[in-house]
């Protein structure tokens, strides 16, 4: 069972940056592929962006292409996720997901997930 805690939310201005981690617990994540999501207020859950399991591969939302970075250091557990040139459509709340090898598009194609942590953009 793989346990994912993602950390780093907060509140920031239009512009500046942050640094979501999202870390496993109860398994290594080696082998995993790890999916971020994020649903805003009254939103559907969408696909941000994702990483295979060695990190060799990333695949982003278009929203998101060139602003958002995904990253994993499989020695420490953790998916990493720079977001820079936050945006007011930004904010959400924002989930990792874990599936195993290679990443996916579809939230009903990955068997973990963890609890989210909200990033609020202001204008």
């Amino acid at each position: 069972q793989v346990q994912l805690v993602e950390s780093g939310g907060g509140l920031v201005q239009a512009g500046e940056s942050l640094r979501l981690s999202c870390a496993a617990s109860g398994h290594t994540l080696s082998g995993y592929a790890m999916g971020w999501f994020r649903q805003a207020p009254g939103k559907e859950r969408e696909f941000v962006g994702g990483i295979n399991w060695s990190g060799s591969n990333t695949y982003y939302a278009d929203a998101v292409k060139g602003r958002f970075t995904i990253s994993r250091d499989n020695a420490k557990n953790t998916v990493y996720l720079q977001m820079n040139s936050l945006k007011p459509e930004d904010t959400a709340i924002y989930y990792c997901a874990a599936r195993w090898t290679n990443w996916a598009t579809r939230r009903a194609d990955y068997s973990y997930w963890g609890q989210g942590t909200q990033v609020t953009v202001s204008s």
